[in-house]
């Protein structure tokens, strides 16, 4: 072999070679970083004493999914809460919220002059967008009948605690199972198009339930059939409701997951579900009022049953209230989302800012 052969060979090596460090360093992809994430994801059974439920998934594997989803050309970052204010929408299962916005003060002999506001009444973890703890809801052992005493001490809770473990006195705050409890949840969100798929562009009506079989329907229809729900997953669902989120009907009814649907979840081990309606759960014209029952298919004295069964037997968190539309019109339908509800010690809930950040499809 002449000089010039052995050196063309050797360049053609060192460029094989560094075709092949490139191949090794090639991005990856979406599949093979939830194929990856997998092992990282614990399953299962949570310790003794558990307060976390769902939110026991969360960690390296739900990281490296919402890094994936960050790094994409083209992501964006999404609000989905609702703007609070003394003109927002209050629920009536909550005292209403009232800000009383403070005079500009100073410093004596300063020059510094600023601004506050303060909260004159009102629960900040029931109104607006809010995140319930687990510790929100308990059940009962026979159906109560307002004739009598609620029977608060037969109350049972997620993970087997009890009312005296809960909440011993009526001022008291929850000793376990309050929204402190929640970790930071960093993890990788689904996004499913109820409107589209189930209205055919319009709000789903009051009542109207999403059920299993529409979860799985949503998934192939977006193109998530690959990967479907996955454990660790945030689960987001536009149903349109909250296009009249202004308006006083939205309190009164509106749509949401069937009995099926929140046991589906739980098997995919979902750490949090969350539609932009007011209850998670379905509710009928007239239901608050006692003018009709729930939907069919409802279990007996669970009207609730999404609340029942997510935070006191699954441990899957909630949200209501959520602002879905942006994230919905640009078919960001897998993202990285970030939900940080406050520490405060003993709340059944907190208000949350959660946020999206992805490209669309």
């Amino acid at each position: 072999m002449s000089m010039k052969q052995g050196f063309l060979t050797a360049i053609a090596c060192v460029a094989a070679a560094a075709v092949m460090q490139a191949a090794a360093y090639a991005a990856p992809s979406e599949e093979s970083v939830t194929e990856d994430s997998a092992a990282l994801v614990p399953g299962g059974p949570w310790p003794a004493g558990d307060q976390k439920g769902m939110a026991n998934t969360l960690g390296e594997g739900t990281w490296m999914r919402c890094a994936y989803y960050l790094s994409q050309p083209g992501a964006k970052s999404y609000e989905l809460s609702h703007v609070r204010s003394n003109d927002m929408t209050q629920s009536p299962f909550g005292v209403p919220l009232v800000y009383k916005y403070r005079p500009t003060a100073s410093v004596p002999y300063s020059k510094h002059a600023f601004n506050g506001e303060q909260i004159v009444s009102g629960e900040p973890g029931a109104q607006g967008t809010q995140m319930d703890a687990l510790g929100h809801f308990a059940y009962l052992e026979n159906i109560w009948t307002p004739d009598k005493a609620i029977p608060v001490d037969t109350a049972k809770y997620y993970g087997g605690y009890r009312q005296a473990d809960v909440k011993p006195t009526p001022d008291s705050p929850l000793l376990k199972l309050g929204i402190e409890n929640v970790p930071p949840i960093v993890t990788s969100a689904v996004l499913l198009d109820a409107r589209s798929f189930l209205g055919n562009g319009s709000a789903l009506k009051a009542g109207q339930l999403i059920t299993a079989a529409d979860i799985r329907g949503m998934l192939a229809a977006q193109g998530l059939g690959w990967r479907g729900l996955v454990p660790g997953d945030v689960l987001y669902i536009y149903t349109g409701w909250s296009d009249i989120w202004e308006d006083d009907l939205y309190y009164t009814m509106g749509p949401g997951l069937s009995y099926d649907a929140v046991k589906y979840i739980e098997a995919r081990k979902v750490v949090l579900v969350a539609l932009d309606n007011p209850f998670t759960d379905p509710v009928n014209e007239g239901q608050l009022t006692g003018k009709a029952g729930p939907p069919k298919g409802t279990p007996e004295g669970l009207p609730f049953i999404a609340h029942h069964y997510n935070l006191t037997q699954s441990g899957i968190h909630q949200i209501q209230n959520m602002k879905l539309d942006e994230l919905a019109k640009d078919k960001v339908w897998t993202s990285c989302t970030i939900i940080l509800p406050l520490l405060s010690k003993g709340g059944s809930g907190s208000p949350v800012r959660p946020v999206a950040i992805g490209s669309g499809s």
